[in-house]
């Protein structure tokens, strides 16, 4: 027998559900813009994680890659071997892809996301056979620093 009440309860959970996708559902995840030195192979392994996530990327070479962490306003302190642009804000370094949905999804008032260095373990910084580093994802901008995620590896600690 058809029950027209449960089918209105279900029809509008379903609509509840619907409404709440992530807005990157429908129109995709944006494009990542990466500078990187030519040389860099790191970056690569970064990159296909990114890819790999879901992110069209487009990479641009460039040999005077600190040009354009100044030009960003990447802090000297969180500096890493490349730089990334997407939907906004700066990704310096080997931040994890899911940090940086979370940072699109928030939309919090800052300039990006750092990873300072290069974290064993982190994203294109895997080394087989050796323990991985707990890291920081900081969140800088113009109101400063403080800790966005921390990892160890590619797993949110």
């Amino acid at each position: 027998m058809f029950d027209r009440r449960r089918f209105l309860n279900v029809l509008g959970t379903a609509g509840a559900a619907l409404a709440m996708k992530p807005v990157f559902a429908e129109t995709g995840l944006p494009k990542v813009v990466v500078s990187k030195d030519p040389s860099c192979g790191c970056c690569s392994g970064w990159i296909d994680h990114i890819r790999a996530a879901g992110f069209p990327v487009e990479v641009r070479e460039i040999p005077e890659i600190k040009r354009v962490k100044v030009r960003l306003g990447v802090p000297q302190d969180l500096t890493s071997c490349h730089t990334a642009e997407v939907g906004g804000y700066v990704i310096e370094g080997h931040v994890p892809a899911d940090a940086i949905m979370r940072l699109l999804a928030e939309k919090p008032q800052a300039k990006g996301l750092a990873v300072p260095g290069m974290p064993v373990g982190s994203p294109g910084m895997e080394v087989t056979g050796v323990e991985n580093d707990t890291y920081e994802v900081v969140l800088f901008g113009p109101a400063g620093q403080r800790t966005f995620a921390r990892y160890q590896g590619s797993e949110e600690v």
